[in-house]
């Protein structure tokens, strides 16, 4: 992603113009900065949903929001100059794009319904915070091994909600009635949300129903929800030792490349000498 060195009339490298932007906008004061005018339009945001202060403050608010929005527009700008096409190579970048380019969309008319789009600005949070980064990214990854839990909980749903429809259609209509309100019940259940109350009235006319509860709890709230937990947990873990592999190898790069420089010194050295040497001789 960076330019090519050009030397000079005394053989010292120039930077160019382009390499200056990389290290600005790689900096971390600039992510710094970044980062505090994104929770800045958080707060400004956030103002705007109270009616007296956004009637006070209307002129600020607006000039504060436009401001954040231009400063966004010149980052992504000077991250384009920079990187060029690689910028679209990194998806946390074409993610800030997106939502940068949906913020410039003009909120009125027939689009006046994206202005409530304008608090996805705030998710830039997530792509300059590294931390963030990581846990979605894990989130991400985890998606595969959820999606089989996923389907083993629909699995044991559907299983516990034809059972429980034809145990307790009767004594509770209002939950067992049929298999819709059945599924919706259990999910219900699995959640802990009101199963008790649901417990007991299917209780108050077969008392041996708590079995079926204390089953279908155990299964689904204790076994199967903490797959989900444990399958984020893996993928971090896993996506933290690769951090880590990347970080050793990008050390030991770095460290390659200063003996190559030194090495490269060191012959340049020799060659001097060898030619004082000759000169002197000669």
């Amino acid at each position: 992603m960076r330019s090519v060195e050009v030397a000079d009339d005394v053989g010292m490298p120039r930077v160019t113009p382009r390499e200056r932007i990389t290290a600005l906008v790689e900096h971390p004061y600039f992510q710094r900065f970044i980062i505090a005018v994104i929770v800045l339009n958080a707060v400004l945001l956030g103002v705007q949903t109270s009616a007296p202060l956004a009637e006070h403050y209307h002129s600020l608010i607006d000039a504060l929001d436009v401001a954040a929005l231009a400063v966004f527009v010149v980052e992504l700008a000077m991250k384009l100059y920079a990187y060029r096409t690689a910028f679209f190579r990194d998806p946390w970048n074409v993610f800030d794009f997106v939502i940068v380019a949906v913020a410039l969309i003009p909120a009125t008319g027939p689009f006046a319904v994206l202005r409530a789009l304008r608090i996805l600005r705030v998710l830039r949070l997530i792509s300059a915070v590294g931390s963030m980064r990581r846990v979605v990214g894990a989130l991400l990854g985890a998606i595969p091994g959820m999606l089989s839990i996923v389907a083993l909980a629909a699995l044991v749903i559907f299983v516990a909600g034809v059972m429980g429809t034809t145990l307790f259609a009767d004594a509770s209509p209002h939950y067992f009635g049929d298999l819709g309100r059945s599924l919706f019940s259990l999910f219900q259940v699995m959640t802990g949300e009101s199963w008790p109350d649901i417990a007991e009235e299917v209780m108050a006319e077969q008392p041996v129903a708590w079995v079926f509860f204390v089953i279908y709890i155990l299964i689904s709230s204790f076994a199967v929800l903490n797959l989900f937990i444990a399958v984020v947990v893996s993928e971090m873990e896993e996506q933290l030792r690769e951090d880590m592999r990347a970080e050793e190898q990008q050390q030991a790069d770095e460290l390659a490349a200063a003996h190559e420089r030194v090495l490269a010194e060191l012959a340049a050295i020799r060659a001097d000498l060898a030619a004082l040497r000759n000169r002197a001789t000669g």
